[in-house]
């Protein structure tokens, strides 16, 4: 279930840094930034950074461009821009080296900054990841942002709920679907459209490109995300030199946000694991 004080956390004022980008930090220790997806906000992380807080880490959350408090990235958005965005924000906060974490879209620029960027990178999770595509996956995604694109988000809103959730998940859990709902109600709809059609072609930007991968990486998804599935995420997992795989079961494509109770303890044995913590758990099981 989601952490109680979420709300507190997500009600956080952000703090500026010069290029515009907002963002919010609590706990002290070992660097973690958290790169969010398409569509929502730095709140979407409150139960990991109460998790992660309390543990001994100080936790970074910001708001990609376009989104939550951020400006505008340009009207062609590219990966580039949005790496560009976590450099700066690394730079003005005096961070040489990150543990970096993304969901969706957050881990696609958390990726692309490694393979840029790896002298700054400690290791990366990529949550609920997209990789090649299927062609008929990439059809459907490119409608949906030529849809955003034309101002028709509000049309898209249902049917990304029911792909994030599923109809057993809105069921069972209406207070989690209540509050992502009301973050894809706020976005800037030229941001959300902008970064959406980015997200919509960089499904191939890792192609062959995920051997230079030079960090220790975990590629977990949830085994019923019907789009960042659990195949690509075992393939990006495959292609890595330090890749790991891991599956949680029953879920779907929030599961950062409405399971963090077993998406949690993953990542901080992940990353224990990765700066050489001998009591870190080193098995990842996928089922």
């Amino acid at each position: 279930m989601v952490a109680t004080n979420s709300v507190d956390v997500a009600a956080s004022a952000a703090f500026r840094a010069a290029d515009g980008t907002a963002w919010i930090e609590a706990g002290s220790g070992e660097p973690l930034v958290l790169v969010h997806g398409v569509g929502m906000n730095r709140a979407v992380w409150a139960p990991q950074i109460v998790y992660f807080a309390e543990r001994g880490w100080r936790v970074i959350a910001y708001d990609m461009l376009g989104h939550g408090d951020s400006p505008l990235p340009p009207e062609q958005t590219g990966l580039a821009d949005l790496r560009r965005q976590l450099g700066a924000l690394l730079d003005e906060l005096g961070i040489e080296r990150a543990h970096l974490a993304g969901h969706s879209m957050g881990s696609l620029v958390a990726i692309d900054f490694a393979l840029h960027a790896p002298e700054r990178v400690i290791d990366v999770v990529a949550l609920n990841a997209v990789y090649e595509r299927s062609p008929a996956q990439r059809s459907a995604v490119q409608d949906r942002a030529r849809r955003l694109a034309e101002g028709n988000g509000e049309a898209t809103l249902e049917e990304t709920l029911d792909r994030w959730f599923g109809p057993e998940q809105r069921a069972r859990q209406p207070e989690c679907i209540a509050a992502v709902r009301q973050l894809l109600d706020a976005v800037d709809a030229a941001g959300y459209a902008r970064v959406y059609g980015c997200f919509a072609c960089a499904d191939d930007a890792f192609s062959g490109r995920l051997p230079e991968l030079a960090v220790p990486a975990l590629f977990m998804t949830g085994q019923h995300d019907p789009n960042s599935t659990p195949e690509m995420s075992s393939r990006m997992a495959a292609e890595s030199p330090l890749g790991e795989f891991a599956v949680v079961p029953d879920a779907r494509h929030m599961m950062a946000y409405v399971e963090p109770d077993s998406v949690n303890p993953l990542i901080e044995r992940f990353l224990r694991q990765a700066m050489g913590d001998q009591g870190a758990d080193a098995e990842f099981q996928s089922s």
